[in-house]
């Protein structure tokens, strides 16, 4: 994910949290050197589990318990998750903690994750001692070779001198330009060590080898400018980048100044509140009707902080053709790489949005924005009044979003995993803070919700969150459930209950002539589970008992978890039928 090279000013991103330089006794070894250096690095949560190779940084950690709170998870893809909801909500890299061999493996889902969707994170896994590396030691493993494809930068240390500057790059590379995992693989060895000059910690701001560019060229936000002013039918898509660069407030001044439509990615959600005139719902394969209809109407499209994600484009051969297209992007190697942009603009999406708000024109567009209003009307009639209709013995998923985006004004921060009750989640909660939805976009990883919800509880102390997650991926990282009781962190989640791996059977069920292959799930009593944890909770199964249900979860006083059994065969609609164009999105 290199970035390209840029001759002009660079604006530092705001991870300045603690003193540029740390100084500290000479007489210290590798592990004391690495706790020392994430003090300085303003680092306060670790996502970890401890072993043999990383027991000696564990000994260090025993004398920082002041300092740094470390979360013992129940599994290490479970530290991973948890440090990504971290990271999403705070802005700041989540850091993981783990063991050689086994314990670094377990992170890389995690790992993946990150990487697909833009998460900064520093993953410090231990290592075999530098004297055995390469003779299969005991829980060795390759994992530089591993993670290389995954992480946005990842090193071996070998020698205890090295801590203080890897780790400040690890932090600079995961943080700034386009954030992803970076993995810091230590050898016992290192760990032992003593340093032998004095310890010293300089945060790290510049790398010749790694520049990403900030601040667009001026005639690049010049081109993009002149297209939108031309444009008659300008269609803006918002992605997680807009987030990522804190630039919500920029885009509402930007929007409102040009009245151009909005939708977002599925990541891109709460960027916008979904009550905004000038919001028209979400992109994508189960995304609102008309946001993807019109996307072949549109004769300007304006993707900021985005990447033509096969979920939103369909058939990416077939995607607006008759459309100019504006890129603002910060990685440049996503230009180009799926949809030919005629305006790209690299550069960090709250500078470019500065820098193009004075040069677009006041305009309304309100002939072109009433179109999409069409197109609602059509999908309110035919799939969100039947699906909020109670006409059935089961409760319907959409209920139960709908209801809870209710009682929570829309203000929680809402974790989902994947599948269908993300698809449900995504279409009925109403956001109105932003940065409110955490959820696993590019790898669609079943088991992220419940440690990615910890870990946005973690982060956001004195927000609501509220986990929304099917039954398969609850028994992914149930056992994490171990982990809020542990750190007695409040966080509410919610099963949606339907006996099947849902997404995958709707699939069979409208591709497959419903031949059910191994999808329908025998499923545990979760809350006798949950109660074993020491957790409290209840199922609900009765639609009238369901407002209460949902009242008691929220009052709790701790964590709590609701289950709740809805209909078996519900189906999510919209939906892009897979190789399909956007235009041909189903309603039923």
């Amino acid at each position: 994910m290199e970035a390209i090279a840029s001759t002009e000013p660079e604006i530092a991103h705001a991870v300045d949290t603690a003193p540029a330089v740390t100084l500290a006794p000479a007489y210290i070894n590798g592990s004391q050197a690495l706790m020392r250096a994430l003090v300085a690095e303003g680092v306060d949560t670790i996502f970890g589990y401890p072993g043999g190779a990383i027991m000696p940084v564990y000994d260090a950690l025993y004398d920082f318990q002041d300092r740094i709170n470390h979360i013992l998870v129940r599994h290490e893809q479970g530290a991973g998750h948890a440090a990504q909801g971290y990271a999403r909500v705070t802005g700041r890299a989540g850091v993981c903690l783990v063991t050689s061999g086994p314990g670094a493996t377990n992170l890389v889902t995690a790992i993946a994750d990150a990487l697909i969707d833009s998460t900064p994170m520093v993953c410090i896994v231990g290592q075999v001692g530098k004297k055995l590396l390469g003779t299969d030691a005991f829980q060795e493993a390759d994992v530089i070779g591993i993670t290389m494809p995954i992480t946005k930068w990842n090193y071996q240390i070998t020698d205890a001198n090295e801590v203080p500057d890897i780790l400040s790059k690890a932090f600079y590379i995961a943080q700034s330009g386009r954030p992803g995992p970076v993995l810091i693989d230590i050898t016992k060895s290192a760990q032992l060590e003593m340093l032998t000059k004095p310890f010293a910690y300089e945060r790290c701001r510049s790398i010749v080898s790694y520049r990403p560019r900030l601040v667009p060229k001026k005639e690049q936000v010049e081109a993009a400018a002149k297209l939108i002013n031309e444009a008659k039918r300008p269609y803006i898509f918002v992605g997680h980048g807009v987030q990522i660069a804190k630039a919500e407030g920029e885009l509402l001044e930007f929007i409102e100044k040009t009245g151009i439509p909005v939708a977002t990615t599925l990541l891109g959600q709460s960027t916008i509140s979904t009550n905004h005139p000038l919001y028209v719902g979400w992109l994508g394969m189960h995304g609102n009707y008309g946001t993807n209809v019109l996307t072949d109407e549109a004769d300007v499209i304006i993707a900021i902080g985005m990447r033509f994600d096969d979920r939103v484009t369909g058939d990416a051969s077939k995607y607006i053709k008759q459309a100019k297209v504006v890129h603002i992007e910060i990685d440049p190697s996503e230009i180009d790489k799926i949809i030919h942009a005629d305006a790209p603009v690299i550069g960090d999406a709250k500078e470019v949005l500065k820098a193009l708000i004075p040069l677009v024109n006041a305009n309304d567009h309100t002939v072109w924005r009433n179109e999409f209003r069409k197109y609602e009307a059509i999908e309110h009639e035919q799939i969100t009044v039947p699906e909020l209709t109670n006409n059935g013995e089961k409760i319907k998923m959409a209920e139960v979003i709908d209801m809870l985006s209710t009682k929570t004004k829309g203000e929680a921060i809402l974790v989902t995993d994947v599948g269908q009750h993300q698809m449900m989640a995504s279409r009925y909660y109403q956001f109105r803070r932003p940065n409110s939805l955490v959820t696993s976009g590019g790898m669609g990883t079943m088991g992220f919700a419940l440690p990615a919800a910890f870990g946005a509880q973690v982060g956001a102390p004195d927000r609501q969150v509220v986990a929304v997650i099917g039954d398969g991926c609850f028994q992914m990282t149930l056992q994490e459930l171990g982990t809020i009781v542990q750190n007695k962190q409040p966080v509410k989640a919610i099963i949606l209950n339907n006996n099947f791996l849902g997404m995958v059977r709707q699939w069979q069920q409208l591709f497959h002539d419903r031949r059910y292959s191994f999808v329908e799930l025998q499923n545990p009593d979760f809350i006798t589970i949950a109660r074993g944890f020491g957790m409290d909770g209840q199922t609900c199964s009765e639609r009238d008992n369901l407002s209460d249900a949902l009242d008691t979860m929220l009052a709790h006083d701790g964590p709590f978890l609701l289950e709740v059994i809805v209909e078996k065969e519900e189906n999510v609609f919209p939906m892009v039928p897979a190789g399909a164009s956007v235009s041909q999105i189903r309603l039923k």
